[in-house]
């Protein structure tokens, strides 16, 4: 019997947390949301871990594999937990190892944010 458990899907149609910059300009809440994303992936280390879950088979991936980003052990766990904290990703534990996934409702809103308004 396997301890694995399945990670339940997030809606993908979820709303995005602004309109895109071309549209109207943000309003101050919104940009503090949008200010913390963009300011996580503002690291060249959290950008390279955030593409290694992003791209990794299977939408997830364990820390074992993704941290070879040539900072120390204590550092990577740093920088994933700043990227947990700006909403970018979610983890679970199983066993001694942790699971990072990107949250698919991030990346459509960060890619609807910064398309072009259609216009009409």
């Amino acid at each position: 019997m396997s301890n694995v458990k399945a990670l339940p899907l997030l809606e993908p149609a979820a709303e995005p947390c602004c309109p895109p910059l071309a549209e109207r300009p943000l309003t101050a809440d919104e940009a503090e949301r949008t200010a913390v994303m963009f300011k996580a992936l503002g690291d060249p280390v959290r950008l390279r871990l955030f593409s290694a879950v992003a791209s990794h088979k299977g939408g997830e991936a364990c820390v074992c594999d993704i941290s070879d980003v040539g900072v120390s052990q204590p550092t990577v766990s740093h920088h994933l937990k700043k990227l947990k904290e700006a909403g970018l990703l979610s983890c679970e534990r199983r066993g001694t190892w942790v699971y990072y996934r990107v949250e698919p409702a991030v990346l459509a809103a960060m890619g609807q944010l910064l398309t072009k308004a259609a216009t009409a």
